[in-house]
């Protein structure tokens, strides 16, 4: 079986869509490995987004991430889990995301589009050591 790192973003949970999430991840056949709510930490969000620190927009990036509690989660699946679970997230811009995907059914804006979903088996890898080093 094959993992991947999914953040259900503070939107989500402000917005109580959390749950309606985590549903569709299980009912594509996904299993949950590990969930938290947690606050993230200004410098943990920036080593999450450190791909990211010398655009402009890195600042929002790391500021919307740590405003309030996000829900964290371990996926497991088939090999490529990671592309399964893009393809169900939907396009990174919501006005762009096919409906029938999480954020082209929910979200509304970016940063605010409810999930963040790791871009491939390498990201994955890192996000989880980084955000559930136990596992």
């Amino acid at each position: 079986m094959d993992r991947t790192f999914v953040i259900c973003k503070p939107d989500a949970v402000e917005r109580g869509l959390a749950g309606e999430i985590v549903a569709r991840l299980e009912r594509k056949g996904l299993r949950l490995v590990a969930a938290e709510l947690r606050a993230i930490d200004a410098e943990t969000a920036a080593t999450h987004y450190e791909e990211h620190r010398e655009r402009p927009f890195f600042t929002e990036l790391v500021e919307f991430i740590t405003r309030s509690p996000a829900l964290l989660l371990v996926v497991e699946g088939p090999a490529d889990t990671w592309s399964v679970v893009r393809a169900l997230v939907g396009a990174t811009d919501p006005k762009a995301a096919a409906p029938g995907t999480i954020r082209g059914d929910l979200a509304l804006d970016v940063p605010a589009n409810l999930v963040h979903a790791s871009d491939s088996a390498s990201s994955a890898e890192r996000e989880i050591r980084l955000f559930f080093p136990g596992l």
